[in-house]
């Protein structure tokens, strides 16, 4: 296990609040007929769909009841800000706007954000005067459809819904200065899903977040080509929760691969990481290697390799979200994992950088590795190589490590 031992000064209000949460790394054994349980609350996608990547952590009573958290449990902003270090000097993220695109529509987006962010100090975002919120010089929020228009939202849908809260809360305990734009797609084919982002990039994105993926096809050059290609806006893409193997949009060259951790310590005794044995790696089928991961040998992959870099997504050391459309019966103060929590860290780290406007797809971290935490124990699945074995330097679970502070990026 690599073990860090980190010292911020993160702002008292943040710190105060994440001191008293419950991090579920399972560190002392459930209280007597309690039990966990990691629900994908979306379902596997069909042949040119695509599945969030959320998990649910839930504690579960003998006869299956889920109980319900009346204050957060899980890392909040305070543990991810020690944990990463991105820099909150005053009006860092100002003027950035990350983009999260998912699928349906979550009815209660701007006010369960808001609760999350009244409950950690962190001040509400009012409703961007316009679908842009480049026109906004303090941080709002604005939700569109996929063709841009804040009305004729999507059906809704309850494991979306969660996959949205959990995106929007990530992007205000990472970057709370930032704006968010949510962009819904009509369904979660990667054609509807892409037009998001097609969408977003138009409205004025400087990061774009995608915290989903589906099997890699033959159709993905065609689908970089049509959605992905965006210069000067920094895409992420969540690398999968399937362990070893690789999915899309995550293996596209025009974006950047997130892997995940598990992260465990306090923000007073240092952090510790280890891949996370469900992250998505390997090497795509059908997009070629990008010129920015020459450093890895064709013998490891000739091809895309996946991922590039990563952050906390193992639900046993979740995060805290909320979420009030309840899904499954389930609803309220929520942990969550899945690299659904690791793809929107990373994009609101870029945003925090500010350097999205001269971005060249994954050339930054690859350009300052030394500004990365390498993640050098676990693995995600059986192979003989770096592919699913975490090491020093590049490996597919990881990456090329967890942020340490901006300079990656």
């Amino acid at each position: 296990m690599t073990r860090r031992t980190l010292f911020l000064a993160v702002p008292a209000v943040l710190a105060l609040a994440s001191a008293a949460l419950t991090p579920t790394a399972s560190a002392a054994p459930s209280p007597a007929g309690l039990a966990h349980r990691n629900v994908h609350v979306c379902s596997a996608p069909a042949s040119g769909d695509a599945a969030c990547h959320a998990i649910r952590h839930d504690t579960i009573t003998s006869n299956g009841r889920v109980i319900t958290n009346t204050t957060p449990a899980g890392y909040g902003p305070g543990d991810l800000q020690s944990a990463y270090r991105p820099s909150l000097t005053a009006g860092a993220g100002v003027g950035q706007v990350v983009a999260i695109v998912d699928a349906y529509n979550d009815p209660n987006a701007l006010s369960d954000v808001n609760t999350y962010r009244a409950q950690f100090g962190t001040p509400a975002l009012p409703t961007c005067t316009n679908p842009s919120p480049l026109s906004s010089n303090r941080p709002c929020f604005s939700k569109v459809n996929q063709k841009g228009q804040a009305s004729g939202y999507p059906r809704n849908n309850g494991g979306w819904s969660q996959e949205i809260s959990l995106d929007l809360d990530m992007v205000s305990a990472v970057c709370p200065n930032c704006s968010i734009l949510l962009v819904e797609a009509s369904s979660a084919t990667f054609a509807n899903l892409g037009t998001a982002v097609n969408r977003a990039a138009a409205l004025g994105a400087t990061e774009i977040s995608n915290s989903y993926g589906g099997g890699e096809s033959s159709s993905d050059l065609n689908y970089d080509a049509s959605y992905f290609n965006h210069p000067g806006v920094a895409i992420t893409a969540s690398s999968g929760d399937g362990g070893y193997g690789v999915e899309y949009p995550a293996a596209s060259q025009y974006v950047t691969a997130v892997g995940g951790t598990s992260l465990t310590g306090s923000i007073t005794a240092g952090w510790s990481e280890t891949a996370w044995s469900g992250a998505g790696s390997g090497c795509s089928a059908y997009d070629p290697k990008p010129n920015w991961q020459s450093s890895i040998a064709n013998s490891v992959c000739a091809k895309r390799a996946v991922a590039d870099v990563s952050a906390v997504a193992d639900p046993y050391t979740g995060v805290a979200v909320y979420d009030s459309y309840t899904y499954q019966g389930v609803g309220g103060w929520l942990v969550f994992g899945g690299t659904s929590v690791s793809s929107p860290l990373i994009a609101s780290v870029y945003a925090l950088a500010g350097n999205a406007s001269a971005f060249s797809y994954g050339t930054f971290p690859y350009s300052h590795t030394l500004e990365l935490n390498d993640v050098t124990s676990g693995s995600n699945g059986s192979c003989v190589s770096a592919l699913c074995n975490a090491t020093t330097g590049w490996d597919g679970p990881t990456g090329l490590g967890t942020p340490r502070g901006t300079g990656a990026f």
